[in-house]
């Protein structure tokens, strides 16, 4: 989650921001609350780690062809791991 999404999310009148100003779609400045937005993106953080450390989908649907029901429930173990480490 980068500054430019939070700011998008926590304030819904903004619909352009160049720099470190935001701007409605009159193209009048918002002053965009900070703390807001930082809280935002720090609330958010697990999404970005959860998904650099799932193992690919395609082992899933490998497994599901195969009828491979070992090899289901890994993936499955390994994203509940994922989502223990990384918790919302």
């Amino acid at each position: 989650m980068n500054k430019h999404q939070a700011i998008y999310k926590t304030h819904p009148s903004v619909v352009t921001i160049g720099g470190d100003e935001a701007f409605d779609a009159n193209g009048n400045q918002v002053q965009y609350d900070e703390a807001a937005v930082q809280a935002y993106i720090d609330a958010h953080a697990y999404i970005a780690k959860r998904q650099a450390e799932y193992p690919p989908f395609t082992d899933y649907l490998d497994g599901i062809a195969k009828g491979d029901q070992a090899q289901i429930n890994k993936y499955i173990a390994d994203c509940l791991a994922v989502k223990e480490r990384y918790p919302k």
